[in-house]
């Protein structure tokens, strides 16, 4: 055991008998607790961190100093075993670098922007939705919210002190001081300046409660984020165009088919903007048998997955033709809604790699605005996304059969007019309507805000 080292008089010094080998002067049984307000009594008369920084120069500009950018931690909350086991790495390094010779200041910073200063406040107050914000003012809740941020810095201060840890508590900051985001701001600005900030569409995980994107990181914080969850899934057919586009398209035997398509997301085939296929996947051209709901007409689907739908394709379904999927490329059809019907770009058949024959139709929905994968390939096809859903998580105008309603509360809604024909279907040609071949349950691990635990 390595004991914190004390100043001693010369007489408190072990004699020479007492340095003797076998004879040092540890006891038995050390009061721990002891030692450590002794040592901590002992830096605070003494000033020892202070003067171990001010003992260094910082140099010529500043080329002496070693700065340490140490992501602060909300004050409306105690730490917590993650901060404490964080908290000793974090001073370690100070301290290396102060024995090195250089000039460590370390001041402690306080987080208050964010979620979870305002989920803090809102609990306090008895908020459950926006709503309530606004009505009592954007200033007042602000004002809320900086009482809430600091209510434990005592404690956080007594936890960090009791673990040894060296920084300045005097002078620290907090990210809702003025200068503090004037320098953000300033940051940014540069960036602007340099050409290095654009505007664009970043697909994320949104929690419609909070009303916030998730990071990545957020999904993997608890074992219980991704959670089994049952959501309805439909294998539906859009009608591909019987004169396709280009010369090229025109020979293909898929053209005039319905090109299944399967989605556990009902909610966003409103949403729409184009299918996708594997370039190396084989597809094949199938005529429905007698009993199909289908006979009479063609289908078109990966051909590692017709099996699967022996029972919806009949007994006596017969293969008539087999395509690449990269001849099917180009293709365009009539999308499941109207709403962006003439979309620049919109309403083909693309070739994306991610596509697989493991599950499904072969053939995979898209709506660049709710999947990543979905808004790389229409990104290179130049399509732009659509979203037309609020912060709420509630379809707007753009959508408006079902405009209000929650997408997870609307998916009934829109699987009922899908298999009857009706509502915003009514609209499209009867020949040219989407068609659902399967309505089914797939129960799939999906995830949930930490938060509040909602999908």
């Amino acid at each position: 055991m390595v004991y914190p080292l004390h100043r001693t008089s010369s007489a408190d010094a072990p004699t020479a008998d007492a340095q003797g080998a076998g004879s040092a002067q540890i006891p038995a049984s050390p009061d721990l607790p002891g030692i450590e307000r002794d040592v901590l009594a002992f830096w605070k008369d003494d000033d020892t961190f202070r003067a171990s920084v001010e003992a260094r120069d910082a140099g010529t500009d500043g080329d002496n100093e070693f700065v340490f950018y140490d992501g602060p931690p909300f004050a409306n909350g105690l730490p917590h075993y993650g901060h404490l086991l964080t908290g000793y790495a974090k001073d370690v390094v100070p301290r290396f670098m102060t024995m090195c010779g250089r000039r460590v200041e370390r001041r402690f910073g306080w987080d208050t922007h964010g979620l979870p200063a305002e989920l803090e406040a809102e609990r306090v107050l008895g908020i459950t939705d926006k709503s309530q914000i606004e009505a009592m003012g954007i200033g007042a809740f602000n004002e809320a919210c900086r009482t809430s941020v600091l209510t434990y810095t005592d404690e956080w201060q007594d936890y960090v002190t009791r673990q040894a840890r060296w920084v300045d508590f005097e002078n620290d900051y907090k990210t809702l001081d003025v200068t503090f985001m004037e320098s953000v701001l300033w940051a940014f600005k540069t960036l602007h300046t340099k050409g290095l900030a654009y505007e664009g569409y970043r697909v994320l995980p949104y929690c419609w409660r909070d009303e916030t994107p998730l990071s990545n990181h957020e999904l993997r914080m608890d074992d219980d984020v991704y959670q089994s969850r049952q959501d309805p899934a439909l294998t539906v057919g859009v009608r591909l165009a019987a004169v396709p586009q280009g010369s090229d398209a025109a020979a293909s035997p898929a053209a005039g088919a319905l090109a299944l398509v399967w989605t556990t997301t009902p909610w966003t085939l409103p949403s729409n903007l184009a299918v996708a296929v594997g370039p190396e996947i084989e597809y094949v051209v199938v005529e429905p048998g007698e009993g199909s709901a289908l006979a009479g007409d063609r289908v078109v689907l990966g051909a590692g997955r017709v099996a699967a739908y022996a029972k919806e394709l009949g007994e006596d379904a017969t293969v008539v033709a087999t395509v690449a999927g990269a001849e099917l490329a180009g293709l365009t059809y009539t999308p499941p809604f109207d709403y962006f019907a003439g979309h620049d770009n919109a309403h083909q058949v693309l070739a994306a790699e991610f596509v697989s024959v493991e599950d499904g139709t072969g053939i995979v929905h898209l709506a660049p605005a709710f999947g990543e994968d979905d808004m790389a390939v229409c990104a290179e096809a130049g399509i732009e996304p659509v979203l037309p859903v609020d912060g709420r998580g509630r379809f707007t105008g753009q959508v408006s059969d079902y405009a209000g309603q929650q997408v997870f509360d609307a998916n009934p809604h829109i699987i009922k007019d899908l298999k009857a024909g009706e509502g915003p279907l009514a609209r499209v040609e009867r020949a040219e309507r989407c068609v659902v071949l399967r309505h089914e349950t797939y129960e799939h691990s999906y995830p949930h805000c930490w938060r509040c635990r909602n999908p």
